[in-house]
């Protein structure tokens, strides 16, 4: 671990917040599965990008004043029982050593020491209302503080949604960052390159599924970045399709949205391909429109650029492309202004990704577009998706097509940090018929 990278985070933070004001970030709960059983944890993003600490039960706090250091952690102890039965921990010891706390405290005390720490602050800046619990202990400091204010002691003004400041941070990705979301996108996209190279009718979802997450996690993902969609068929007119169950029958296509995470940072792919190996024409007729979308928008993809300009491109082309193959009617003006492209394209074109494959930061200031600026990443995702209605001729019916990579605003233009899986028709087809 690299503790510079994350005290200058901190730095950062700490330039946009006041000398007298208090940063406060629990990391995230362990969470129940079912009995005795928990889920793996996973740290809070924020409270990871500030802290690059990975253990559950902990608090971050940061006082600019404060004389014996600004970065304070509280967390576990270190204790040999527990250890043995639950995996190893770095103690108040390792929080100092390892991650560059300036004090670590026992996450015991922080209902003794907190308090005193938030007296005479002016605002209190933390996650709000992402954990309630939290926010209700919070709030009762801040009652324990006001009752001794007869003594003397003074309580903050304010409690200050810390998002605004630090998502905006955490919008633009450094070099380490961009680094970690290379990797994920690399062994992302070697596993959707393994799921075309096995794919065949007869095998259900979740057999395509298992080869291509057993190639994440040969690749040092612990997890994935989101449930895999793996969906066959009808099932990819389904956007958020998560069974992947069904057999996978001659003749269709399949559609997988998945992508590994790696050193807490995401990748986001989706692809779609014949089950045989071969495009049928109407098959590749809807999935050349998606391709070309895809290609519009990164052509727009710079910086200076509106972030709704990457949208209005895909949707000008499929658009457009549905006209020609005759499943929308009119001019292409006609259909932008009715939208009535949205029976076939009904979501926007991409999302920021990160730490979070859903990733923070506005897409609007002050009601207008944001411009796109270096170290912003992004999702280009544009689909097609033809669900049995009585204006669609049959032959297109079920036929749902998605075509998504992970984008990297540079300062003269893009990168593709997913290029690694093919999405051309012939290259698709010879890999699969290798």
């Amino acid at each position: 671990m690299n503790k510079d990278i994350y005290k200058r985070r901190r730095q950062e933070l700490l330039n946009q917040i006041g000398e007298n004001d208090i940063v406060i970030v629990p990391t995230a709960n362990v969470q129940s599965r079912n009995g005795d059983v928990y889920f793996r944890f996973r740290p809070d993003s924020d409270f990871y990008y500030l802290t690059g600490f990975e253990e559950p039960e902990a608090v971050m706090v940061i006082c600019p004043a404060r004389k014996q250091g600004p970065f304070i952690m509280f967390c576990r102890e270190r204790d040999p029982f527990k250890e043995m039965w639950d995996g190893r921990r770095v103690g108040l010891e390792g929080a100092v050593e390892i991650y560059g706390a300036d004090d670590a405290f026992p996450i015991e005390d922080l209902d003794d020491i907190l308090p005193s720490l938030m007296e005479e602050k002016v605002k209190v800046y933390n996650t709000v209302g992402r954990y309630s619990k939290f926010d209700t202990k919070l709030l009762e400091w801040m009652n324990r503080i006001k009752e001794g204010m007869r003594q003397g002691k003074h309580a903050p003004y304010e409690f200050v949604d810390l998002n605004h400041i630090l998502h905006e941070q955490r919008l633009i990705k450094r070099k380490d960052e961009v680094d970690l979301m290379r990797k994920a996108g690399k062994m992302s996209a070697a596993g959707h390159m393994r799921a075309m190279e096995v794919c065949k009718p007869g095998m259900y979802e979740y057999q395509v599924q298992a080869e291509m997450e057993c190639v994440f996690r040969k690749g040092g993902s612990h997890y994935n970045a989101y449930p895999s969609i793996v969906a066959g068929g009808a099932n990819a007119c389904i956007l958020h399709y998560g069974e992947n169950h069904d057999v996978l029958n001659d003749g269709e296509m399949l559609l997988i949205d998945a992508g590994a995470e790696f050193g807490n940072y995401a990748a986001d792919i989706t692809r779609t391909f014949p089950i045989n190996g071969k495009f049928t024409g109407e098959q590749k007729a809807l999935y050349e429109i998606v391709l070309a979308a895809q290609k519009a928008s990164f052509a727009v993809s710079k910086p200076g650029v509106s972030w709704n300009e990457t949208h209005d491109a895909t949707v000008k082309t499929i658009a457009q492309g549905l006209i020609d193959v005759g499943l929308l009617k009119g001019s292409l003006e006609e259909v932008l202004e009715t939208q009535t492209y949205t029976q076939f394209y009904m979501h926007r074109t991409g999302h920021w990704i990160g730490m979070d494959v859903h990733d923070v930061g506005d897409y609007q200031i002050e009601e207008r577009w944001r411009e796109l600026e270096p170290g912003m990443v992004f999702t280009i995702e544009p689909g097609v998706y033809v669900a049995p209605a009585e204006n669609v001729d049959e032959r297109w019916h079920n036929i749902g097509i998605r075509i998504e990579d992970d984008v990297l605003i540079t300062k003269d233009g893009n990168e593709n940090l997913t290029i690694d899986v093919v999405k051309e028709i012939a290259d698709v087809e010879a890999v699969m018929a290798s």
